[in-house]
């Protein structure tokens, strides 16, 4: 196995002295209290119902669309840490569907509800059809759990935004920031937290995990070398997101405090770093026909066939940032979370008319990326979309 904290430059986890601090009273609340975690099945999901299964619940149940990786994370679990006294059970669910409301019906009642579901791909808003599906996702669908939970009288409502909901330039983090307004809407009527961070390093779908697919397949690696990036493993994401659902305040959104164990890493660098762990020399290339034909010789004599090149696709962003500078931070609670804290504002009209906008499109199945940018630019009027022409897709 490979050791990820090494392939993304550090040697010690994040936020071990936090959960250390307060495992004590983490461990009793969780063992007291019942979870509905929405959207587990994937990668965030899976570290976050780990790290609750592990304290012992008393209910914890599992909604994910993903047969297939609900299967996985069960296989882990009971393979792990084996078996609990309180009821755990997964539901393959898609939570937009009239089935998932229909088992909210007949349970509904949780202490606390995590989403962390989401379209989470720049290259997802490509075309208009998958666009409207992130939407529906990481809006819409975080919007009826919410009222689901205060109908049903949970106690707190977590949910995942993005580092790239910070002053966004793509339309999946501005997607979550709009998500950031309805929730905040919310949060009138229910308690509600948050988090936003960095990459999470060899999850579905994500660069790092296709690396792991190339190996596989005997195929090339390929990377963007200009553009750096903050990493946090999966079990970090999953204990930052545990650590904003109990103990954050209402309307707080957690983050990982920058420090020299959180330091911006280029793909590129993790290439080279993952290569020569698997025992391979990176081969530069200086196209993607000369990668392909190379992969078929080169790994004989320990040389890895790659392709570093400069980003040109719309949606990505020079650099990361957990929090806007016209936020109000608390760094002193806690050693390596930071916390923005905020008021209920938001603009009820903009809410309204972009629901009803919406609706509108659907109901009448045609819309366009550029109405869709057009209402996003409206929610959020210092957007910093630019459209290249040029996406992921167009790309090995």
């Amino acid at each position: 196995m490979m050791n990820t904290l090494a392939l993304i430059g550090r040697t010690n986890e994040l936020f071990v002295e936090d959960i250390n601090n307060y495992e004590k009273e983490l461990s009793k609340i969780v063992s007291n209290s019942t979870f509905l975690v929405i959207g587990g099945a994937g990668s965030i999901g899976q570290a976050v119902t780990k790290e609750i299964f592990k304290r012992n619940p008393k209910k914890l149940h599992v909604v994910d669309i993903s047969e297939n990786n609900m299967v996985e994370l069960v296989r882990d679990i009971r393979s792990s840490f084996g078996y609990i006294d309180g009821d755990f059970a997964t539901f393959a669910l898609d939570i937009g569907s009239f089935e998932y409301d229909a088992f909210i019906k007949a349970d509904g009642k949780y202490d606390y509800v995590l989403n962390l579901s989401a379209l989470k791909h720049v290259r997802s808003e490509k075309d208009p059809f998958t666009l409207m599906r992130m939407i529906e996702t990481n809006v819409f669908n975080t919007d009826k759990t919410l009222q689901q939970s205060i109908k049903n009288g949970t106690k707190k409502y977590f949910c995942v935004s993005t580092d790239k909901a910070a002053n966004p330039v793509n339309m999946m983090g501005a997607s979550k920031r709009i998500m950031e307004m309805f929730v905040m809407r919310k949060s009138k009527q229910i308690n509600v937290s948050m988090a936003r961070f960095a990459n999470v390093a060899f999850s579905d779908g994500s660069l790092l995990h296709g690396f792991n697919q190339r190996i596989q397949k005997n195929q090339p690696i390929v990377a963007p070398n200009d553009i750096k990036r903050y990493f946090v493993t999966p079990q970090e994401s999953g204990e930052l997101c545990l650590m904003s659902c109990i103990f954050g305040e209402n309307r707080d959104i957690f983050f990982p405090k920058l420090s020299e164990n959180l330091h911006l890493i280029t793909f590129a660098d993790i290439a080279v770093k993952y290569l020569k762990n698997l025992g391979y020399e990176p081969y530069l290339c200086k196209d993607e026909d000369e990668a392909r034909e190379l992969v078929k010789t080169l790994p004989l004599e320990s040389k890895w066939p790659c392709l570093f090149t400069p980003s040109d696709t719309t949606g990505e962003k020079d650099f990361e940032e957990f929090f806007t500078d016209k936020e109000v931070l608390d760094m002193a609670k806690f050693e390596n979370l930071g916390i923005i804290k905020n008021e209920a504002l938001f603009d009820e009209d903009k809410l309204n008319h972009f629901e009803k906008t919406i609706k509108n499109f659907k109901s009448n199945l045609s819309w366009t990326k550029e109405d869709i940018v057009k209402e996003f630019f409206t929610m959020i009027p210092d957007f910093g979309h630019k459209e290249t022409g040029k996406y992921l897709d167009g790309k090995m």
